[in-house]
């Protein structure tokens, strides 16, 4: 459906004011769509105004804006990528950002994976070389660890508090990584997802979500957001105006989303006006069109006016700075240049460039496109303005380097990866337990068998080993989308011998990546289990495995398949913990947002 400009508008507005008189849902939601349910309950909470300083960084802002030429300005908007790897393992992208931070100007950089100690030490380098501080931007959705390792504290994925159901996880975990993130040198980060997975088909979001229920995701978002203002972090949500209801990985394609204006106000649009309200600072316009608001032509949201001027800025009144997703991704050059990507944007109101190839030209042409008039000057302004906003609210006026000496004992400390490990016990969630299956029975001989993209690589390495020293007689096989037909008929007979069969699964979305396993192993698996075999599956990832093979009798979600996820999901095989999580999501047409089989410890 297609609403024109003017409806579309008053609709959204009146959805999103009627959201703001509605009860809030009940917590399990078992029952209720996820379009049905109410909106969040933090919209009575008082808005926080995001990029918040103090009276010396708004005098800075304004001299520093004052002493910069028009190419000082736009350079000011861009954020290049860089990795984390160490200068000495690099030599040429350390000549590179040299050139990049001292020759061009840029306002910030985007920092991938590399060790706290690294991390800190390249960041000072860059900070030293330039004139006006770096706001320094990180991918940090699963914690530090995302991108500090090894070293940092890796958080499981978001789902996991969607399962939990607890804030005040969400909250400590968005401190932690504020408080390892800063003592790094990172600034901001490109989190909390605010994309509500209504789909279970969406190839990149999935666990990357809180769960499907707009209410839940808001909850949790805003309480992330909160907990990340406390340790100084700054927040830049995303996907807007919303990934989870989509068919294609943006990476790859331009993601479309086909609600009208009613459906976004409902379901889309809630976590971003709850994070809005808890004093988020930044929100990261998606490659996604919105082609049931704008039409069939509908642009990427990155480079539309209708969505970052009229809704974002418009209707959910946001006042922080916008940022494009990665320009270097296909959803933002459908059949145009980056440079065009990046003019579009900064005409839709975008503040600031994230990741675009080849940065010094795309510099050139938005200098260009200013001198033509294409481009008004007081639009740069407003952008670079935002930027530097955002570098006084990080305190960046005041001093960007840090205490490279004092990482080691801040990075992965202690009472961080408890939080990690209280979230990944409580997360737990067993969806269905036929039979008993789960606790397995003392002194069983089990075979385990681990499914992966690849049929390599560490997954349910540490699953197995609590297994083994919990007292079972385990033998471990890994699979994956080239095990032959024969192989699995081998292991057939080795799963008959065995008292029980666990099967963990390790696929999670991935950029670039198909989400789905071979049709042989879901073949495997429904064989066995509708033959009578005892059948316990854990999920490593995706939770949507279930039409693959839905004659398994028992289905463990631990939702990731790194520690300390397994090993919680090994305690909970051996009842050794207590499981109590609920489906943040429904598995259609098995079970519904809400359901879970509560086990006590053993």
């Amino acid at each position: 459906m297609v609403i024109s400009g003017m409806l579309s508008c008053r609709l959204a507005s009146l959805f999103l004011a009627l959201a703001a008189c509605s009860p809030s849902g009940d917590a399990e939601g078992a029952s209720a769509k996820a379009e049905d349910r109410a909106p969040p309950t933090a919209r009575e909470a008082p808005a926080v105004p995001p990029l918040q300083t103090d009276t010396a960084g708004r005098a800075w802002v304004e001299r520093t804006l004052a002493g910069m030429t028009l190419r000082q300005r736009v350079a000011q908007l861009v954020f290049p990528w860089i990795s984390g790897q160490s200068l000495e393992a690099n030599p040429g992208e350390a000549q590179r950002i040299r050139a990049w931070v001292a020759g061009d100007g840029v306002g910030g950089l985007i920092i991938s994976t590399g060790s706290p100690q690294a991390t800190a030490a390249k960041l000072n380098a860059a900070q030293a070389r330039s004139g006006v501080p770096l706001l320094v931007v990180s991918d940090l959705e699963t914690g530090p660890g995302t991108r500090l390792t090894p070293g940092g504290t890796r958080m499981p994925p978001a789902m996991a508090f969607g399962a939990a159901d607890d804030t005040a996880f969400a909250r400590q975990a968005g401190r932690v990584t504020a408080v390892e993130a800063r003592a790094v040198g990172i600034h901001a980060t490109l989190g909390p997802v605010l994309d509500v997975n209504v789909n279970p088909a969406n190839p990149i979001i999935n666990v990357r979500s809180f769960g499907e229920s707009p209410e839940m995701v808001s909850r949790m978002g805003a309480a992330w957001v909160a907990g990340a203002r406390e340790g100084g972090l700054l927040t830049i949500g995303k996907h807007f105006p919303g990934h989870g209801d989509t068919h294609a990985d943006s990476h790859v394609g331009l993601a479309v989303v086909e609600a009208d204006a009613a459906r976004l106000a409902r379901v889309e649009l809630p976590p971003f006006r709850a994070a809005i309200r808890a004093g988020m600072d930044g929100v990261l316009a998606g490659h996604i069109a919105a082609r049931g608001v704008e039409g069939a032509g509908a642009p990427p949201a990155s480079q539309s006016v209708r969505m970052i001027g009229g809704v974002l800025r418009g209707e959910l009144g946001f006042q922080g700075i916008v940022f494009t997703d990665a320009l270097n991704m296909a959803g933002a050059t459908q059949g145009i240049s980056v440079t065009e990507a990046s003019v579009r944007s900064l005409l839709a109101g975008a503040d600031a460039l994230l990741q675009p190839p080849r940065h010094e030209g795309v510099i050139d042409g938005i200098v260009a496109a200013v001198r033509s008039g294409r481009i008004p000057a007081g639009r740069i302004d407003a952008a670079a303005r935002r930027v530097l906003m955002a570098k006084a609210a990080a305190g960046l006026h005041r001093g960007a380097r840090v205490d490279a000496a004092a990482v080691a004992a801040i990075a992965g400390r202690a009472e961080h990866r408890a939080v990690a490990r209280s979230v990944a016990e409580r997360s737990l969630t067993l969806a269905r337990n036929q039979g008993g299956v789960v606790p397995l029975a003392r002194g069983a001989r089990v075979l385990h068998v681990t499914y992966t993209s690849t049929g390599r690589g560490p997954s349910g390495a540490e699953l197995h080993r609590a297994l083994a020293a919990g007292g079972l007689s385990a033998e471990h096989v890994r699979v994956g989308p080239s095990t032959t037909a024969a192989q699995f008929a081998a292991l057939r007979t080795r799963a008959s011998a065995a008292n029980v069969l666990v099967v963990s699964v390790a696929v999670a979305p991935v950029q670039y990546r198909a989400l789905a396993i071979s049709s042989a192993f879901g073949t495997w698996v429904q064989g066995l289990a509708a033959g009578g075999t005892r059948v316990v599956v854990v999920s490593l990832g995706t939770p949507y495995l279930l039409q693959a093979f839905p004659a398994v009798p028992a289905y463990l979600l631990a939702w990731d398949s790194r520690e300390p996820a397994e090993g919680a999901a090994a305690a909970a095989l051996l009842g050794g913990v207590p499981i109590r999580g609920r489906l943040p999501v429904s598995l259609p047409p098995f079970h519904r947002l809400g359901e879970g089989v509560s086990l006590p410890q053993r």
